[in-house]
Parts: C-alpha cells; structure tokens; sequence
C-alpha cells in the first residue's frame, strides 16, 4: 500500500544497515475536526482536535476549511519533524492520504518504501574508485559511517558516485553514495545524502554538507547517519 510521501517534508535510510532495516508501516487512519490549516508550496498542514487530544497532520495540498471533519488513511508519524515552508519543529505530524473529497489531490510522488529500498545495480555500483576529495573537512564515505559520533553536526567535504538516487521525496532528493571505501559486509560503504539539487545515477559528485546521526521517524524508519547536503555539485 502506498503512502504519500510528496508531503513528507527529511526520511533516510541507508541501505543495508543492520540497524535501518524498516518494518512495513501499517495502515492506519486519522480522523478529527480541523482547528488550523497551513498551506506550504505542495502540502497543507492541518492541526486537527482528535478524540486523542490534537495533533498536526499533514497531506497534499488541497482546499481544506477550518471546521471540516477529515480523515487521512495510510497514515505515518513523523517525529522531531522540521518544516523548511512553515519555518517550525514539530514534536510529531501524522502525513498521509487525505480521504473523501480530498480524493482528487494532486499525484503523490513515489512511497517512503523506494527510499529505503536496497540500492540498486547501477553501473559501476559494486567496484567504485573515487579519488578522496581535498580539504580540511574531506572524508571518504566509511571514515564519515564509521567516525559518525565525533562527525556528528560538523560540516565534511565528500567525493562519490550516485548508485542509488529518488528525486522529490520530503521536499528534497535522495542520494545513496559511494567511493570504494569501506565494506559492505560492516555497511560502511554508503551514506545517505539529502539535497535540494538534482543528480542522477553514476553522476561523480562532490558533496558539502553536515552530518546527522540517529534521525528516527518512527514507524521503523531510523538512520545511524547521514548527509545534509548544503552544496552538491560535478566533481
């Protein structure tokens, strides 16, 4: 079943990792009476009294009125939820599908399970061999996985090869990368990037970003690190 992920504004998930394997998430719904409606670029964000107290949940954009009673299916929580449109943290939003009238939103783009889908064989994917890039912050991709801790909210330069690339999910473009560091059989041969430029596979890129560890979304979806790219260009 899928889930709309177009409005789900950071997910990671490394491929392969022992700790990053996420279970299938569960249908759920969520109904309530809209007290708020947000709307931010392609999404709208409604903060609905449920019988459980309130709680904001968010949907693709769609014409929304204050009072309305509603109901979202194929429901995720996303907590520690950082909205760039809106400006604000949330402690948890609940994104999903907004039922009834609010059948006729826009397409959502691909679900949460092609980012955490193991990489796929793209060309070159398995003997990849990039030169570090240089620098006081430049790392390759396993002393970014394996120095996770003392990286963590630090700035690192890396150079690598797009294997794996999902565009326009959570606001941004997902990047699984490699440079022939590190070792699959102790998963310290990928990371995860996150950026707003476009890219695709087999791309050489050279990343500038900071570091994140231990992003939990709940629902089984958890990452032990990855990249938040400021800056993302050709080698």
């Amino acid at each position: 079943m899928k889930l709309l992920l177009a409005v789900v504004a950071m997910l990671w998930a490394s491929a392969g990792f022992a700790a990053e394997k996420p279970a299938a998430p569960q249908a759920a719904s969520l109904s309530g009476k809209v007290l708020e409606v947000r709307h931010v670029d392609n999404f709208t964000y409604l903060r609905l009294k449920t019988q459980a107290g309130e709680t904001w949940a968010a949907t693709t954009r769609a014409q929304v009125d204050k009072g309305a009673d509603v109901t979202l299916e194929n429901t995720i929580v996303m907590t520690d939820f950082e909205s760039k449109g809106l400006k604000r943290k949330f402690d948890k939003v609940v994104f999903g599908d907004l039922a009834g009238a609010g059948a006729n939103r826009p397409k959502r783009s691909p679900d949460l399970a092609k980012v955490h889908a193991g990489v796929a064989a793209a060309p070159g994917a398995v003997d990849v061999k990039i030169p570090k890039a240089s620098g006081p912050n430049a790392r390759t991709v396993a002393e970014i996985v394996t120095g996770r801790a003392a990286l963590k909210d630090k700035p690192v330069l890396v150079r690598g090869k797009i294997v794996k690339y999902n565009p326009a999910i959570l606001g941004t473009n997902w990047i699984h990368l490699r440079d022939g560091s590190g070792s699959a059989s102790d998963k310290t041969n990928d990371v995860l990037v996150t950026s707003k430029n476009a890219a695709k596979i087999g791309d050489v890129v050279l990343v500038k970003g900071v570091v994140r560890t231990d992003k939990d979304f709940g629902s089984g979806y958890s990452y032990r690190v990855m990249i938040e790219a400021t800056e993302l260009a050709g080698k």
